[in-house]
Parts: C-alpha cells; structure tokens; sequence
C-alpha cells in the first residue's frame, strides 16, 4: 500500500469510501451519503488531502478541513480518516494518516483535531500510536439515528510549526 496526495479525480472512490463509514455508523453523524460533486468541494488548495491505493485504486483516505474561520485557528485542521471496509485492520489507515502527518505539517499545520466515537477502540489506538493524545469528552455531542452520542476529542501538536 502506497500514500499520495489526492487528486479531485479521486473523488468518486473517496465518496465511495466515506459512505462506508456512514453506513456503518461508527465513525461520523453524517446520514446523508456523500456525492462525488461533494467531495470534489473539499479540494479548495488549503487542506491536504491523501489517498492509499493497493494494486492503483485508492483503499483508504485521510483528509483535512477547516476548523474554525477565526485568524488566530489559522494553523489548526480538523482531520478525517476512512477506510474501504475490506482493507480496515490492515495498516491502510496507519499508512494514511503518516501521509497526512506530513503534509499538514508542510503546509503549515501546527495542531489536528478531531472527534471519535467512544467505542471506536481501532481508531482511538491508532491515533494514540501516532501521537494524538485524547483531550476529554463532548457528552451527548449528538444524535445518531435518534440517539445521543458522545465523542472523545483528540489533538496532535506538530511540532515542526510551533
């Protein structure tokens, strides 16, 4: 498996890939699938975005966004990772987010948030083993299929851009 950056041209796998996650309802509160239209949107030059490919198609990705429209968040994204279901637990996921690491860090990043479901035990080791340290815990953040759900927020400093 090999990271890259993503390119607009990709979208239709990453849309693929994110309505998996949105299916199975462990890692967002989205319920709307995702477009390929959609997904071509969050390629505004700002927010690096990777895909890991196996034997040429992409498997797996991992994407920044905006965090707050404030100045003074300028250097803090959010980040989004999502894996084929068929490759989930087979290192596409670590090998993704490395990517993202360093391109976030490239174009200035010095802090990635994000939120993850409680239960979600793979994704909590996996940001853990990459430095991401959990902060504490929006109760009842939101609802999923009329239920509240909690999330746990995580940060990773990058130090290169402090």
């Amino acid at each position: 498996m090999t990271a890259r950056p993503a390119r607009p041209e990709d979208a239709a796998s990453i849309a693929r890939i994110y309505n998996q996650g949105i299916e199975d309802r462990v890692a967002t509160f989205e319920t709307r699938p995702r477009s390929v239209d959609d997904v071509r949107s969050w390629f505004d030059g700002a927010h690096p975005i990777v895909v890991v490919e196996e034997a040429g198609s992409p498997v797996a990705f991992a994407a920044t966004f905006s965090y707050r429209a404030r100045e003074c968040y300028a250097g803090i994204a959010e980040v989004s990772l999502y894996v084929a279901r068929e490759f989930r637990r087979r290192g596409a996921g670590r090998v993704a987010m490395q990517a993202l690491l360093e391109a976030a860090g490239q174009v200035g990043f010095w802090k990635l948030l994000s939120r993850v479901f409680p239960e979600n035990q793979a994704s909590r080791r996996l940001i853990q083993s990459l430095g991401f340290r959990e902060v504490g815990t929006y109760h009842k953040h939101g609802k999923l299929d009329g239920e509240w759900r909690d999330v746990i927020i995580v940060e990773r400093l990058i130090p290169a851009n402090l």
